[in-house]
């Protein structure tokens, strides 16, 4: 059977249109869905670290405050008991996180406590004594069925309690007591309500966050028919060996979820207690506007689709060659070429179709060029509109990538002095417009403004190609000066200082990630050191 002319240029039209409409909409759809998926993946990973972190650091002040007390003369001397139960009870009513503090004798005798709970009893046997006569000793999650007896419990459920212990050593170096502190598990979901429900209001629902003991990986804190199982994961197995990230895999209920993990190591001299965060969220909730936009471009597809068929039934008598160099454009595109659809003149109808196309390939790539504003407003900070510590390590990953030989990079770990009182005093608005001055006075110091981040809370980092040691001194001290001056707020002037760990690479080590760790750690010395000043890491 033949057909005629007409009819088979109609035929032809049709289907190249739904070939065009495909590879464009597949190209785009494609390229984009994954650049959303990284983003939000990422964005995942990003949270479990911030909770990880926040334990971590928690735990540090607290390991330290029972550390520092166990060293005070009134518990070395011990003779004082009526002292030393002062200080106890004032240090658990300035920090609610402490459940229980205790002081024992050498032979494991409460000889004062908060409340004077547990005085006079022997835990000689106990975990928080017997680990805690060497050295500070902190031990995992578990319940303390005596201890919870004797302690308000309004909610009924049972109470759990991390230990913290220290020695109390005399001047003579003999071994005369334990610091014993039991705190309230109760902070870990505080930390988890201040990281996770701000995002939940922000739309992000379904977020699960669990945090997972390296005892047989058991749930720690989690939903609450979930804690006390144990759960085998590929998630958990990752983190535990120091990597955080982030994957997809099916849990015990069968569910895909997105999971981001982190490993809580510890945090400066706080060893920590080895846990896994993990926050995961459904599959299809964490990855909705990734199907929602590539419908949106398969029905922008079908539209034209339609719409050029009907031009076509009107113009397919006159169109075999202008088709051709659309076919050729088409075809450009599916090879990645980035093309502009030829307008073809002389001819109306022609002349139309050209146009509308050229449009199609504008609306998408409009689409995905959207899409990639998305992606970089992830990567700055609300507040000050700095790079965040995502565009951190997207920046060091282009450096280490880099094919040339390194120069010489410092890299400048800040945190403000003065920033917390600045904000007790004046409170959290004038502390924001305070952040964005210091942002601001931060971008005019040095000349690369994309090397300056924030890293969150009065926490920066400066990265900079210098040539010599000297210049990194200048521009470090530069940056205090100017940091230092006043500055006014709303007719309030402040002051704050700063101070600043550096670290170079590739001098200090080839792994610029660990490079940016020991500026961190270079900061804990400009903070020893009485603050506001610049200290080097190895000096």
């Amino acid at each position: 059977m033949s057909v005629n002319l007409r009819t088979y240029f109609i035929l032809i039209f049709i289907i190249f249109i739904a070939v065009f409409t495909a590879i464009l909409s597949s190209t785009v759809s494609k390229e984009t869905s994954k650049s959303v998926e990284k983003e939000i993946s990422n964005s995942l990973t990003e949270k479990a670290f911030q909770l990880s972190y926040q334990l971590d650091h928690f735990m540090w002040s607290r390991y330290g405050e029972v550390t520092l007390l166990s060293k005070l003369e009134t518990f070395q001397k011990s003779d004082n008991v009526e002292r030393i139960s002062q200080l106890l009870n004032e240090l658990k009513a300035n920090i609610p996180a402490y459940s229980w503090i205790g002081f024992t004798d050498e032979n494991g005798i409460v000889k004062a406590a908060t409340d004077d709970i547990l005085v006079g009893k022997d835990i000689s046997e106990r975990p928080v004594y017997t680990e805690a006569t060497k050295e500070t000793f902190v031990g995992d999650v578990h319940e303390a069925v005596l201890l919870a007896k004797l302690l308000p419990n309004p909610t009924g459920e049972p109470i759990k309690f991390v230990d913290i212990s220290s020695p109390v050593v005399n001047d003579n170096g003999e071994f005369v007591g334990v610091l014993a502190a039991h705190l309230s598990w109760q902070w870990a979901k505080e930390v988890e309500q201040a990281v996770i429900e701000p995002i939940q209001k922000e739309g992000d629902d379904q977020l699960d966050v669990f945090i997972i003991s390296k005892n047989n990986n058991t749930v720690l804190l989690g939903p609450k028919e979930m804690v006390g199982q144990q759960l085998q994961l590929k998630a958990i197995t990752k983190a535990q060996s120091g990597e955080n990230n982030w994957t997809i895999e099916t849990w015990p209920d069968d569910s895909k979820y997105l999971t981001g993990y982190a490993f809580s190591d510890g945090f400066l001299q706080y060893p920590g207690l080895e846990w896994t965060v993990l926050v995961r969220q459904p599959e299809k909730i964490a990855f909705k506007s990734v199907e929602e936009t590539r419908d949106k471009i398969i029905l922008l597809g079908l539209l034209f689709l339609v719409v050029f068929s009907l031009i076509g039934w009107v113009l397919a008598g006159v169109i075999s060659n202008p088709i051709r160099k659309l076919v050729n454009s088409s075809e450009r595109l599916r090879d990645g070429e980035r093309v502009e659809v030829p307008i073809i003149r002389g001819i109306k109808d022609i002349e139309t179709l050209s146009v509308s196309l050229r449009d199609l390939v504008t609306t998408l790539t409009k689409t995905e060029s959207n899409l990639d504003k998305m992606e970089s407003m992830a990567l700055l900070d609300s507040l000050t509109g700095l790079p965040n510590r995502l565009a951190l390590d997207q920046y060091i990953d282009r450096l280490l990538e880099s094919k040339r030989s390194p120069s010489q990079v410092v890299v400048f770990y800040l945190d403000l002095d003065g920033f917390k009182i600045v904000n007790d005093t004046y409170g959290h608005h004038h502390g924001d417009l305070l952040l964005r001055e210091v942002a601001q006075r931060l971008k005019n110091s040095v000349q690369n403004k994309e090397a300056v981040f924030r890293l969150g809370g009065d926490e920066f980092v400066v990265l900079l190609e210098l040539n010599n040691k000297e210049e990194s001194d200048n521009i470090g001290n530069r940056i205090i000066q100017t940091l230092n001056s006043p500055i006014k707020i709303e007719g309030n002037s402040v002051q704050i200082g700063c101070s600043i760990g550096a670290a170079m690479w590739p001098n200090d080590d080839k792994d610029l990630n660990q490079v940016l760790r020991q500026a961190d750690n270079a900061l804990y010395q400009s903070k020893q050191n009485g603050k506001n000043q610049l200290s080097y890491f190895g000096a």
